[in-house]
């Protein structure tokens, strides 16, 4: 049986990379799906795909780095679809620098995009969810946010963020059956990746115990675990880890 039969879920970032691959999956387990996303043509690419897995489909464009972008998806869901049952905060941006390079327009790029919006898109979930008294929120985050890495002290400190923002509001809103989780992927082959050097990308596989990158069909099924029943029923405020052996808490 279908695991997210009927579910309203939100996918930011939908269209590509991990965001793209857990639409899929959402689509393959009867979900019906707000996917955003800022780019026009991959989010109709993913948009047809879904809908030829069967899944009722509404695209929305916008931008999660500004509020009312954050905001866009959740509004939208409910508008066509009654209200939401799953958010999936995936969008995110990925820059490289050496933190005495940074400027404060990078720092506070790689805030709003990768944590301030997760901020924006869960609050105004909440209502929803806590008024029926059933939700998933899922954060994407990264195993980054767990280890650190060098010349990404932005994206680390973000993904950190968001690893923190999971653990409070998990126990804000635990007692409304209103579950909160992290997925912090290791590095994955994703456009998102694409402005990371060739140097630091073949360092880091020399690190991971598998030896290569994930893949987003990879990550994928964890964000179906958490979203289901009974198999994400006790998953409060976690963080779970595809990350090829890169974190091993």
């Amino acid at each position: 049986m279908p695991q997210l039969t009927h579910r309203r879920a939100v996918i930011t970032g939908a269209g590509s990379g991990i965001g793209a691959a857990i639409a899929r999956a959402y689509a393959g387990e009867g979900a019906r799906l707000l996917l955003a996303d800022r780019n026009a043509a991959s989010l109709a690419e993913t948009a047809i795909t879904c809908r030829s897995l069967g899944a009722e489909v509404v695209e929305c464009l916008a931008d999660v780095g500004t509020v009312e972008g954050a905001q866009a998806s959740v509004d939208r869901c409910v508008e066509q679809f009654g209200g939401i049952d799953i958010l999936v905060n995936n969008a995110g941006m990925l820059t490289q620098a050496r933190c005495v390079d940074l400027s404060i327009e990078m720092w506070n790029d790689m805030l709003r995009v990768d944590l301030t919006s997760v901020f924006v898109a869960s609050q105004r979930a909440l209502p929803h969810m806590l008024a029926q008294r059933w939700g998933r929120i899922i954060n994407v985050a990264s195993q980054l946010g767990i280890k650190g890495g060098a010349e990404l002290t932005h994206y680390a400190a973000a993904k950190a963020g968001v690893i923190g923002f999971t653990k409070s509001l998990a126990l804000e809103v635990a007692k409304d059956n209103v579950l909160v989780n992290a997925i912090a992927p290791g590095p994955i082959e994703t456009p998102l990746v694409g402005g990371i050097s060739d140097d630091w990308k073949r360092a880091k596989a020399g690190e991971l115990p598998l030896g290569r990158f994930g893949l987003a069909d990879e990550v994928a099924p964890t964000a179906v675990l958490l979203a289901s029943e009974p198999g994400g029923n006790l998953f409060v405020g976690q963080t779970l880890g595809p990350n090829a052996g890169d974190v091993m808490p």
